[in-house]
């Protein structure tokens, strides 16, 4: 399989199914003024976020060490998408699909990612030799070439915006999980593929969240892809997860929880 086309499959799903799901950060009874702050609201003893440069943002995002057995990196050319390389065939899904594409829904004032992956225990002992498959059955053999495959890899973007855009940008992405609940058309890098449902899952993380599951179908292969956005202040933490073995197999895979809690805490 070519970079580009793992590239594709891992941040864009050439099949997904995801879930989303938004619960505020928070419990008990709250006053007036505590009700309208936990919705995003600002009152007068409520200062504005602070909008956070690209310098600070690369001093806040995941690094090497944050999360245990997890490999941390900046991603390289073939492993993100270009602004403008996607598009959807309806409005009000476009936030939705650039989220799933790792890319930023809105306009932020700045961008910083981090490319996280994750290895199982089979996938580490690499490819069988030609030697070894030979031996096998065609089922031992496809099995032991997935095992091989089963690695989580998680886009994690942190997006800065100003003057109230991030709680904005999140109520936009919210609205469009629910109305592009059914599904919807997109293109990327100028290949056709169909999201065929957008899922919501539960996720606390932040001061706002939301969480989907999106499955999408490209050339006949469905797939899933876990799609998380959380607001901290001004900023959102957003996370495109792919596992292209439970894909292939048919499987579902968990949300990258370690990940996204090693992200919470180093927001604040």
């Amino acid at each position: 399989m070519s970079a580009t086309a793992i590239r594709r499959t891992v941040l864009t799903a050439s099949a997904v199914s995801l879930a989303l799901l938004l619960t505020a950060c928070g419990g008990g009874e709250q006053s007036g003024e505590d009700e309208e702050a936990a919705k995003g609201g600002t009152t007068s003893e409520q200062p504005a976020a602070k909008t956070l440069t690209a310098a600070e943002l690369e001093k806040l995002v995941v690094a090497k060490g944050d999360v245990k057995d997890h490999e941390i990196k900046k991603p390289g050319k073939a492993d993100v998408f270009a602004p403008g390389s996607v598009s959807v065939d309806k409005a009000e899904c476009d936030a939705v699909g650039q989220v799933l594409s790792a890319l930023p829904a809105g306009k932020p004032a700045a961008t910083v990612q981090r490319l996280v992956v994750q290895e199982s225990e089979a996938s580490k002992k690499g490819m069988p030799s030609m030697e070894e498959l030979a031996e096998m059955s065609e089922k031992e053999a496809e099995e032991a070439t997935l095992d091989s495959l089963d690695i989580t890899k998680t886009m994690t973007s942190l997006w800065s915006y100003e003057a109230g855009g991030a709680e904005q940008t999140l109520t936009t992405l919210r609205e469009a999980g629910k109305k592009c609940a059914g599904g919807f058309a997109m293109t990327v890098d100028g290949e056709k593929q169909q999201v065929t449902k957008v899922t919501e899952e539960k996720l606390t993380a932040g001061e706002d969240a939301v969480a989907w599951t999106v499955g999408t179908k490209q050339d006949g292969s469905a797939g899933e892809t876990k799609v998380v956005v959380f607001r901290q202040g001004g900023t959102l933490a957003g996370f495109s997860s792919f596992n292209i073995a439970a894909v292939t197999r048919g499987e579902a895979f968990e949300q990258p929880s370690a990940v996204i809690e090693a992200q919470a805490a180093k927001l604040g």
